[in-house]
């Protein structure tokens, strides 16, 4: 009984083991078959043409009056009439509301009592006060209403001159930024709506936001659509720079090879790809500006975005593939 018991559970064992090869062997190959299919590098051939390049650079903003005044009362009073309502357009000098001191407001309360000759009279006498706007520009809020009173510290109408995005740039791309650089203009509330804008102003001292250290950008529309209002939070596109027609190839063509600068040129036939050396300009993360060393109209060869994410999930090379230089950025040799 005790051997019987020995040799089965000795072949328990030997059952498990071999199970557990067969396993590992079945992974092994499998891992096998997919290095070797990972080996095979793909790439396309891509015509070297000529395009517009543009560099940006983007920032959140909000819309905000660029000059905001409060029209406050020279003295204390009751307002009679108020001229203006919010949206409209005001001229310096023009009358956007009538008040009265609380003399005149007195005076005329008591005279109201004693019928309408006595209201008349002491009307023409004792004439309301103006208030007049300081500037040029739109009301953006009207504060009271007739028969309010108020002090001098209370606004009565609020103006705008005009309407800017003030932007928030992170330091690392304030460099970047101008006075009289180009904009756009994307509002939040009107996406699909772009107003065309320039840098008008570079704040000189940081803020920090949220641990980020930003400077402030005024950006000025080139015009202000009537839907755009104080408060609205807006996108800033900025141009850096931009070239309007220049050779241009794919950013993963490019390639730095012992310091130098270089794209494989595709060979007629079944020659192989030869290494090329150029210098680069602008780039936008998608195509580099190729300033020397190609011609309109030669072939090179990229790789695909697949034999890219194998790459970096291999964390190596492949010895066969001509892209076994490190990748090119900005300006070669």
């Amino acid at each position: 009984m005790r051997s019987n018991g020995w040799f089965t559970t000795h072949w328990r064992r030997l059952a498990v083991i071999t199970a557990v090869l067969a396993v590992v062997a079945l992974v092994a190959k499998g891992c096998l078959r997919g290095g070797a299919k990972d080996s095979k590098e793909s790439f396309r051939k891509v015509t070297v043409t000529r395009q517009a390049l543009r560099l940006t650079k983007t920032a959140t903003g909000e819309v905000t009056p660029q000059n905001r005044v409060e029209v406050k009362p020279p003295i204390a009073g009751r307002i009679e009439e108020v001229l203006v309502r919010e949206g409209d357009i005001a001229k310096q000098g023009q009358v956007l509301a009538w008040m009265s001191s609380t003399d005149r407001a007195a005076l005329l309360d008591a005279a109201r009592s004693q019928g309408p000759e006595a209201l008349a009279r002491w009307e023409t006498a004792y004439k309301p006060a103006p208030l007049m706007a300081p500037l040029d520009g739109t009301v953006i809020v009207r504060a009271v209403e007739p028969g309010q009173t108020v002090t001098t510290s209370d606004p009565v109408v609020v103006i705008a001159d005009r309407l800017i995005v003030k932007a928030q740039v992170d330091e690392t791309d304030i460099g970047a930024i101008a006075v009289g650089q180009s904009a756009a203009i994307n509002l939040d509330a009107f996406p699909q709506e772009q107003i065309p804008a320039h840098v008008d102003h570079v704040a000189y001292e940081a803020k920090t936001v949220n641990n980020v250290t930003i400077y402030g950008v005024d950006v000025l529309p080139g015009h202000v659509p009537p839907f755009m209002r104080s408060g609205m939070t807006a996108t800033v596109t900025f141009v850096v720079a931009e070239k309007a027609d220049t050779l241009v190839v794919p950013t993963e063509a490019v390639h730095q090879k012992n310091g130098e600068t270089q794209v494989f040129v595709s060979a007629r036939g079944r020659g192989r790809p030869q290494p090329q050396a150029v210098t680069t300009g602008l780039t936008d993360g998608k195509w580099m500006e190729i300033t020397a060393g190609l011609q309109e109209g030669e072939t090179i060869l990229a790789p695909t975005l697949s034999t890219t994410q194998r790459a970096s999930r291999r964390g190596g090379r492949n010895p066969f593939s001509p892209f076994s230089g490190r990748r090119g950025g900005g300006g070669g040799r």
